[in-house]
């Protein structure tokens, strides 16, 4: 059965009153009062209440409050254990889940609950729903202006050993036979016991973490070779082929492994260069995957609103819009149009959005201008400084070649899929950066032949030696600020769970709470304390 108390129904009689005017002030003025006024209200509780059944069953945990209890586990990081705590005895968590009965019923939590509704949360993506419900309240109760916002990534990582490649066989074929012995014994037993004897217990699976750098090329070798074994034995086993433990080792074997027709070597193991990133990091995280810049984990998209003038940042609260958290291998340039598309959807879309160069590709400009939205990035890849380059020519604001870097006008220009633009054949004989210029030598010209997305990437170049540009550019800096916040008032950056969906639901509802320290401090900024409250 349902059990959901409205928090913004009224009590006959304040169940609060037996607080202090200056303890019921601070209640009042701190996160507690923001989340019982704003943040609890806004929880979507309708989409989760449908997950139990409404006549039939015991009756739930006031979901309001059990949301909110987890929304308040992320935010300060904790244990399951110690939200158990926190729940029956925090009188902050009581004011901000507006618990006010002393029952069982109201103030104690199992962790079989936690847990059970932890899972229908994450299972079910709802944490989105739960972020942006929240974070849109805060939007329009603080009235946040949204035009400006900056992006950026940050890596974290779930909990999880990091692996070498021996590693990662001998893991893959522990799990297996446990997972096999549990699940068909029959099977089991076909397996060669002296195989077994070096995977299966945990005291012969540490010798593989002492394997000396001169030998580790064949124990690497072996193992490749008893993991092919094993596949190769159960394949025609439709029973056992379906396992999720023996898919990894499918998954292992063709990531890490070249098949030959050798009989005696039919493993050949590819080199470190040629295994891709999205490969396999630990059994006990397949959805973690490796960024050769920032290792191994997963990565969050974070964009947030900021303010550029300086007189009124201390009047302005700035709040993450929206949280995406993807495998570490994925590349920045392809998040920034979901992102845009996100806030979107939310009507929080940014009129001007500031990225690094990794988001500032020429596809991406275009597509954000579609999008009715700005980017403000460095244009991506370098040029060579002892060449001439598009940007050295002299463009017009429509995009057109007027003339090159000697100030010469062009002679003859052609449009189709490419521009040629032809310079009188005297004017280039005779110039000194000939040799280093991009024009090429026609029948009666020298030629200077672009596309227009070279035009469009030569204009931004040649924009962002401008101070305008430094001035708007600058302010992509203080989103490192953000991340570093994120982590440090909720620990993103190593979290205590494994697996995308699991990982997902943590640093979402954690950007919630920073969402939240922000607002309430900003708040608590504007509120004019009770009489006495800051004494003494």
């Amino acid at each position: 059965m349902i059990n959901v108390k409205n928090p913004n129904q009224r009590d006959i009689f304040d169940p609060w009153a037996f607080l202090t005017p200056k303890r019921r002030q601070m209640l009042e003025a701190g996160w507690p009062g923001l989340f019982r006024e704003h943040i609890l209200p806004s929880i979507p509780v309708n989409k989760v209440s449908k997950y139990f059944n409404a006549t039939f069953g015991r009756p739930t945990k006031e979901l309001y409050s059990m949301l909110g209890a987890l929304i308040l586990q992320q935010t300060f990081d904790l244990t399951d254990e110690e939200t158990t705590q926190q729940y029956a005895f925090n009188i902050q968590w009581h004011y901000s889940l507006n618990i006010s009965e002393e029952s069982d019923s109201a103030k104690y939590i199992s962790l079989k609950t936690l847990w059970s509704n932890r899972n229908i949360v994450a299972q079910n993506n709802l944490e989105d729903d739960i972020f942006n419900a929240g974070t849109t309240t805060l939007v329009e109760v603080f009235n946040v202006n949204t035009d400006k916002q900056r992006i950026d990534s940050v890596h974290i990582k779930s909990n999880m050993r990091r692996l070498g490649r021996i590693g990662i066989f001998s893991q893959s074929i522990h799990k297996y036979f446990v997972n096999l012995k549990r699940g068909n014994q029959a099977q089991f037993d076909t397996i060669d016991e002296k195989v077994v004897d070096r995977y299966l217990s945990q005291s012969s699976l540490g010798c593989f973490s002492r394997v000396k750098p001169s030998e580790s090329k064949k124990t690497l070798a072996d193992v490749s070779k008893d993991l092919f074994d094993l596949v190769q034995q159960f394949k025609a086993n439709v029973e056992v082929a379906a396992m999720y433990s023996y898919k990894l080792l499918e998954r292992v074997l063709k990531e890490h492994c070249n098949l030959t027709d050798d009989k005696d070597n039919p493993v050949e193991l590819k080199k470190p260069k040629e295994i891709a990133s999205d490969s396999l990091q630990n059994p006990s995280d397949p959805d973690a995957t490796y960024s050769g810049h920032k290792g191994q984990g997963y990565q969050v998209q974070v964009q947030e609103t900021f303010c550029d003038d300086e007189q009124k940042k201390e009047e302005t609260l700035n709040l993450i819009l929206n949280v995406e958290v993807e495998p570490a291998h994925n590349s920045d340039a392809n998040a920034l149009i979901p992102a845009i598309e996100s806030t979107q959807r939310q009507n929080l879309k940014p009129k001007e959005l500031t990225a690094d160069s990794l988001y500032g590709s020429d596809d991406n400009c275009e597509r954000a201008k579609e999008h009715g939205v700005e980017l403000i990035a460095p244009s991506m890849g370098s040029v060579d400084e002892d060449k001439l380059s598009l940007a050295d020519f002299q463009l017009s604001d429509e995009g057109e070649v007027v003339a090159c870097p000697q100030g010469n006008a062009p002679a003859k220009i052609k449009k189709g899929k490419k521009v040629s633009i032809g310079f009188a054949a005297h004017d280039c004989r005779n110039c000194p950066d000939l040799s280093k210029c991009p024009v090429e030598k026609g029948k009666k010209y020298y030629y200077l032949r672009v596309t227009d997305k070279q035009i469009r990437i030569a204009k931004r170049r040649i924009y962002e030696q401008s101070d305008m540009f430094q001035e708007r550019y600058r302010w992509r800096a203080g989103v490192e600020a953000t991340m570093s916040e994120y982590d440090r008032r909720t620990g993103v950056k190593h979290l205590r769970v494994r697996g995308l969906k699991a990982v997902k639901f943590c640093a979402t509802l954690k950007a919630l709470g920073v969402n939240i320290f922000r607002a309430a401090a900003f708040r608590a900024a504007k509120m004019i304390p009770v009489e006495g409250l800051c004494e003494a």
